[in-house]
């Protein structure tokens, strides 16, 4: 896995926590949801050059 590969993925991660963290605080549930599929979608993303990383 690239390092810009990770990092990409991290700062998905990271905006959706902020996300989801500012959509609970706001009552928000959509912004919330987003934030949430926004780090399932980085986790996934990792996931995957994980595997790739395997058969390198």
């Amino acid at each position: 896995m690239s390092a810009m590969d990770k990092m990409k993925n991290k700062v998905e991660d990271l905006t959706g926590q902020g996300k989801e963290a500012t959509g609970k605080a706001t009552g928000d549930r959509e912004l919330q949801a987003e934030g949430q599929a926004d780090q399932a979608s980085g986790n996934l993303k990792q996931a995957g050059e994980k595997v790739k990383d395997v058969f390198k």
